[in-house]
């Protein structure tokens, strides 16, 4: 069955919701490149990847790095099993390069997830998109 890194990734290329559902905590966070707090727990985080999977285009991992990183999360500031997905995708006719930065509880499952993309005018593109999305579907209401 692989990793859950693994298990991710195959789900996340293959715009599978359901089965990223599954690998995340009930209180993930994921810190995103275009706000400043992060996104918490399963339902926002699973409604912010719903809008990720329409607004790529050409999303694909190029790479995988794994060892161990301080958590952002927590009052004693300790690491965990960490997974660095390297991926590259187009938003709105912008690549984008990017990493995934997946950290794991003790069970495996993902609890803290950051969102890195350069260069600066790819982020522009992917906030505007994304901010689009969540109004549309209702997670955040109308600036």
């Amino acid at each position: 069955m692989g990793t859950t890194a693994d298990r991710f990734k195959a789900a996340v290329e293959a715009q599978q919701l359901d089965a990223v559902e599954e690998l995340f905590t009930e209180d993930v966070r994921l810190y995103s490149p275009v706000k400043f707090t992060p996104f918490e727990g399963r339902p926002m985080v699973l409604g912010l990847f719903g809008v990720l999977l329409r607004t790529f285009e050409d999303f694909r991992y190029v790479g995988e790095l794994a060892g161990s990183a301080q958590t952002a999360a927590g009052p004693d500031g300790g690491s965990a099993d960490s997974t660095v997905l390297i991926f590259r995708a187009i938003v709105n006719g912008k690549e984008i390069h990017g990493i995934d930065l997946l950290q794991f509880d003790d069970a495996g499952r993902i609890k803290e997830f950051t969102v890195m993309v350069r260069p600066q005018s790819a982020v522009h593109a992917l906030g505007e998109a994304v901010l689009a999305g969540l109004v549309e579907d209702g997670l955040v209401p109308q600036a």
